[in-house]
């Protein structure tokens, strides 16, 4: 059964990150892990989400995540924040961590939130063991490993990768490691139950209808499109169809850069050489071979 976690904070607080230790950790224990942000403009303070999917066989799921069965948020702010969405789906079943130094009851007692509850004061203990404001992500993704079941032995490697690819010093990441599984042991546990969820809405795809190729094609015949002045002088070859080849695939009307290829009522192309300049777009495209290439003074003597 596939367990669903979504992160939810505000840019700098390694919501991002936490959910890539999380996915990291869990595929290090055996598990197929999909994790994946969302967010627009990579803005200090922004709301920002991402998700960690867990599971034994293959996650075919992909995207947004309407119906989780933990959600983590970092910023107890973000909870009235019609743009940040964290309450989106939860239901009485599904489990929620805050980071916030109230008690779980004195939360639920000031917002009536839904869900299983449990939190810790994080950016409290961050403050306290970093001495500086930080991103938080080692330890929300510890504190969600514990909540999905996860060993303290992944969570460690899984955070000692994430924060090397970020180019922390190796004695600064230690120190997160620490940190981080003093977290992890510290966390209320609740029960999460796998499989609340709701499947997905399905999407109702509409199927776009096309206008045909000779409508919204520019044709030089068409008005008020018609040639002023020819430009045939400017040929040294001209293209010569021959209809007996010709499939009407219309990739030479598609391709004539002066739209001086027309679509007669069987179908097939016709070219109109008065606005031909001879750039040969449409011979280069023909999969028949059906345009042939003349020399100007020899096609001018057969016309």
């Amino acid at each position: 059964m596939m367990r669903a976690v979504r992160f939810h904070g505000r840019g700098g607080q390694g919501a991002k990150t936490a959910s890539r230790i999380l996915g990291t950790a869990a595929f290090l224990e055996g598990f197929v892990a999909q994790d994946s942000p969302i967010y627009g403009a990579e803005r200090r303070g922004a709301p920002v989400a991402a998700f960690t999917r867990i599971a034994k066989e293959p996650i075919r799921e992909r995207g947004l995540m309407a119906h989780p069965d933990l959600v983590v948020i970092a910023d107890p702010s973000l909870i009235p924040d019609p743009a940040a969405r964290a309450l989106e789906g939860i239901d009485d079943r599904t489990a929620v961590f805050v980071n916030s130094p109230l008690t779980a009851e004195q939360f639920h007692a000031q917002t009536s939130l839904p869900g299983r509850l449990t939190t810790l004061d994080l950016t409290g203990i961050a403050l306290q063991q970093f001495g500086k404001r930080g991103a938080i992500s080692a330890l929300l993704g510890a504190v969600a490993g514990r909540l999905v079941g996860l060993s303290q032995k992944s969570i460690r490697e899984a955070i000692a990768r994430e924060l090397a690819d970020l180019g922390l010093a190796p004695d600064v990441i230690e120190h997160n490691q620490t940190v981080a599984l003093r977290c992890y042991e510290a966390v209320p546990l609740v029960a999460i139950e796998t499989g609340a969820r709701q499947p997905a809405a399905i999407a109702h795809l509409r199927v776009p209808t096309y206008d045909p190729p000779t409508r919204g094609t520019a044709s030089i015949t068409a008005g008020p499109n018609s040639a002023i002045r020819s430009v045939s002088g400017w040929r040294t070859f001209r293209p010569v169809l021959r209809p007996d080849m010709c499939n009407g695939c219309w990739l030479c009307f598609a391709s004539c850069p002066e739209g001086a290829i027309t679509i007669k009522p069987d179908g097939k192309p016709a070219i109109y050489y008065p606005h031909c300049k001879g750039c040969l777009d449409c011979v280069e495209v023909c999969p028949t071979d059906a345009m042939t290439v003349e020399r100007e003074t020899e096609a001018a003597n057969k016309t």
